[in-house]
C-alpha cells in the first residue's frame, strides 16, 4: 500500500531472511520468487526489480546473527567471540537496510508509483500501534529466548535440553493450532490487494521456532555456529515432516496435502535446492583455498602488500580504495567467503599498520568488516554475479544489466565501510553510555539518508547540483564530525616521552596509552607508527610499563624501547627493541566534535524546506493544468 511497497517488502523480507541465511542466492530465490513479480506488477522494470532483490539479498549477509561463513572465519582471524562480531556488525547492517528502503522509496517517487489497494484502512494511531506491537514482539522474542531459556538453564542444569525440548514441542503444537484458525495462505504471486497482516502472520508463527533455537544455542548455550545451525535445522526438518499431518488433525481434514508423504517431499525438495545452492559456493571456496595456499607458500602475499603499500604512497585513503577495488575485482570470480579469505589475509593487516603509521588507531575488526562489506558485492558484480543471474531468472530481465543495476544500488551503501574506519563508534567501539549510542544511531541514519538522496539526485523532488553537493556534505559531517572539528581543535596533544614513567603511573587502570614510535624495518626503511596499549592496575609507572610488556632507557636525551617481553601486548602490537618513543599522545580537553551536528542538521532542514515548497508548487501547477 506504500509507494514502491513490494520493493520495500523485498528489503525487509531479505533482511529478515538474512537473519538466518548466509547465502545471497538462497535469499534471492526464497524472497524474490514473490517480491520480484510484485515489483514488476506495480511498475518496476524487470532489471530494476531483479536488481533491488539482488541488492537486498547480498546485504542480507551483513545481517547478524548468521552473516554467512565469512563471519565465522572472522572470529578466528580477529580473535574475538562471535557475540562481539555480532555487536560490531549490527548497527552498520541496520543502517544499510534503512538506506536501501529509502533508495527504493526514492526510485518509486521518481517513477510516480502508487501503492496497492488496502482491504482495511487504519488510522495513524492504529498504524503506530501495529508498528510498536511488531517491534515489541521481536524484542520479547529475543529477550524471552535469552533470559527465559537462560533462566531454565540456571534452574534445570543438565536437564535443560529436556525441559526446552518439551517447551518447544508445546509451543509448536500451540502455534500450529493457532495457524489452523485461519485459512491456508495461497501460494501465488497474483495478489490484487493487500493481504491481511494479522492472518498472514498467524499462519506462520511456528516457523519462528528454529530462529529461537538458533538464538538459544548461540547466546545461551554458547555452542559453535555450526552446531547451533545444526540444531535449528533439525527442528526445521521436524516441522516440515509434521506440519501437514498435524494440520490435517487440527483442521479435521484429509487428503494428500495433509499426509506425511507430502511433508517428506517438501523436505526432499528443500534439501535438493539447498544442495544445488551449495555446489557453486563449495567449488568456488575450494578454488579460493588453492589461491590462499599459493599465496602462503610462495610469499606473493608479502610482495603484493608491499607493492600496494608502495603505490599508495603511505596514504590510508588510497590503501582503502585499492583494497575495495581488489575486493570488487576478485568478486567477479569468487563468492563472498572466498573473497573475504583472500583479501582479509592480504590487506587487513596492511590497513591496520598503515593507519598506525598515519596516527590513526584502527581496530582489526574494523579492517576485516571493511573487507567483508566489499566482499558481499561478489554476488552482484558482473560478469559472474550469481545472485544477479538467479534474480534475472525470476524477473525475465537481462542478468548483466540486473547485476550492474544491483551493483549501483549496493555501492551507495559502500560509504559505510569508509566511515567506520574513521569513526569506530559506528561499530559500537568506544560507546560508553546509552545517550552516546542514541546520538551515534540517529546521526548515522540521517547521514545515510542524506547520502542516498544525494547519490539518487532526488530528495522530495529532483535535486539541483548544489543541493546534491549540500546533501553529500551533510552526510560527510554527520558520519565523521571530526573531519572539520579536528582541524580546528586537535583531538590529541603531543607530550615529550621523557616523563613516560611518571605519566603512566598517574593513569587509571584500563585507560589507553598512545605513543608514537620510530624504528627501522628489515629492509632498512625508517618508519613511524602510533600504537595504543591498555594500562594495567600495577602500583607504579615502571610496573605498569612492565605489565604492558616493555621497559625504557634513555640515551642522549632520547627514550628507547628496552626489554620487550615475548607474548606481551606490546610485542603483539609491533613494539620492538631499540625503537625510539617520539612522543606521548594525550587527549586534548576540547569541546565535543558532535557540535558539528548542529550546522549539518540545520542545512539538512533548510534543504527539506526548499524541497517541500518546490513540491507544493509542482502539485499546485499540476492541479491547475
Amino acid at each position: 500500500h506504500l509507494k514502491g511497497g513490494p520493493a520495500k517488502a523485498a528489503v525487509v523480507s531479505s533482511g529478515l531472511t538474512g537473519l538466518v541465511s548466509g547465502s545471497s542466492i538462497a535469499n534471492v530465490v526464497t524472497t524474490g520468487t514473490f517480491t520480484i513479480p510484485l515489483m514488476k506488477k506495480v511498475g518496476f522494470k524487470a532489471e530494476k526489480a531483479g536488481a533491488i532483490e539482488v541488492a537486498c539479498s547480498t546485504n542480507g549477509q551483513l545481517m547478524p546473527p548468521v552473516m554467512g561463513a565469512a563471519a565465522f572465519l572472522m572470529v578466528e582471524y580477529v580473535g574475538i567471540t562471535y557475540i562481539e562480531v555480532i555487536k560490531h556488525a549490527f548497527l552498520p547492517a541496520i543502517i544499510s537496510y534503512i538506506a536501501l528502503v529509502y533508495i527504493v522509496h526514492l526510485e518509486a517517487c521518481k517513477m510516480g508509483l502508487e501503492g496497492m489497494k488496502k482491504t482495511i484502512t487504519k488510522t495513524a494511531a492504529q498504524r503506530l500501534m501495529s508498528f510498536v506491537l511488531s517491534f515489541l514482539t521481536m524484542i520479547i522474542l529475543a529477550g524471552g529466548t535469552y533470559y527465559g531459556l537462560g533462566w531454565i538453564k540456571t534452574v534445570a542444569g543438565d536437564g535443560t535440553i529436556y525441559v526446552v525440548s518439551v517447551a518447544l514441542g508445546i509451543a509448536y503444537l500451540l502455534l500450529l493450532w493457532i495457524a489452523c484458525k485461519v485459512p491456508e495462505l495461497e501460494q501465488t504471486t497474483e495478489i490484487k490487494e493487500l493481504p491481511h497482516l494479522g492472518k498472514t502472520a498467524q499462519a506462520g508463527y511456528y516457523f519462528l521456532l528454529p530462529v529461537v533455537v538458533l538464538m538459544w544455542c548461540l547466546t545461551v548455550e554458547r555452542l559453535s555456529p555450526a552446531l547451533s545451525a545444526f540444531w535449528a535445522t533439525v527442528l526445521m526438518i521436524v516441522i516440515l515432516l509434521t506440519q501437514r499431518p498435524l494440520k490435517g488433525i487440527f483442521r479435521k481434514a484429509q487428503g494428500k496435502e495433509f499426509s506425511f508423504t507430502a511433508g517428506f517431499m517438501d523436505l526432499i525438495d528443500g534439501s535438493v535446492a539447498g544442495a544445488r545452492n551449495m555446489i557453486g559456493i563449495g567449488v568456488a571456496t575450494s578454488a579460493a583455498g588453492i589461491i590462499v595456499g599459493t599465496v602462503t607458500l610462495t610469499g606473493i602475499g608479502l610482495v603484493m602488500t608491499e607493492f600496494v603499500e608502495f603505490i599508495s604512497g603511505g596514504s590510508l585513503m588510497l590503501i582503502l580504495l585499492f583494497t575495495a577495488i581488489i575486493s570488487l575485482i576478485l568478486g567477479m570470480g569468487l563468492p563472498t567467503t572466498a573473497n573475504y579469505i583472500v583479501v582479509s589475509t592480504l590487506m587487513a593487516p596492511v590497513i591496520v599498520n598503515l593507519a598506525a603509521q598515519n596516527g590513526l588507531i584502527v581496530p582489526l575488526i574494523a579492517a576485516h568488516l571493511f573487507v567483508f562489506y566489499f566482499g558481499i558485492l561478489a554476488d552482484d558484480t558482473p560478469p559472474v554475479g550469481l545472485a544477479a543471474f538467479a534474480a534475472a531468472g525470476i524477473s525475465g530481465g537481462d542478468p548483466i544489466k540486473t547485476g550492474i543495476q544491483g551493483f549501483i544500488y549496493d555501492i551507495r551503501t559502500a560509504i559505510l565501510p569508509f566511515m567506520f574506519i574513521f569513526n569506530t563508534k559506528l561499530l559500537m567501539i568506544g560507546v560508553d553510555h546509552w545517550y552516546e549510542l542514541i546520538v551515534v544511531v540517529v546521526s548515522a541514519i540521517l547521514a545515510m539518508l542524506a547520502f542516498a538522496a544525494g547519490t539518487q539526485g532526488y530528495f522530495l523532488v529532483k535535486c539541483r547540483i548544489w543541493e546534491t553537493v549540500c546533501l553529500l556534505l551533510v552526510a560527510l559531517i554527520l558520519f565523521r564530525p571530526g573531519i572539520v572539528w579536528d582541524k580546528i581543535f586537535p583531538p590529541l596533544l603531543q607530550e615529550p616521552p621523557n616523563e613516560i614513567v611518571s605519566y603512566v603511573g598517574d593513569m587509571d587502570p584500563g585507560s589507553s596509552l598512545r605513543i608514537t614510535l620510530k624504528g627501522e624495518k628489515m629492509s632498512g626503511k625508517i618508519f613511524t607508527k602510533t600504537i595504543m596499549l591498555t594500562v594495567g592496575d600495577e602500583a607504579t609507572g615502571a610496573e605498569k610499563l612492565a605489565g604492558i610488556g616493555f621497559e625504557t632507557r634513555e640515551e642522549e636525551g632520547k627514550i628507547f624501547i628496552d626489554n620487550v617481553m615475548f607474548g606481551s601486548a606490546a610485542e603483539k602490537s609491533g613494539v620492538d627493541f631499540d625503537q625510539e618513543i617520539l612522543n606521548i599522545q594525550v587527549p586534548n580537553h576540547r569541546l565535543p566534535p558532535e557540535l558539528m551536528y548542529f550546522p549539518a542538521v540545520g542545512l539538512y532542514a533548510l534543504l527539506y524546506v526548499i524541497h517541500f515548497r518546490r513540491r507544493k508548487k509542482q502539485e499546485l501547477s499540476t492541479v491547475a493544468a
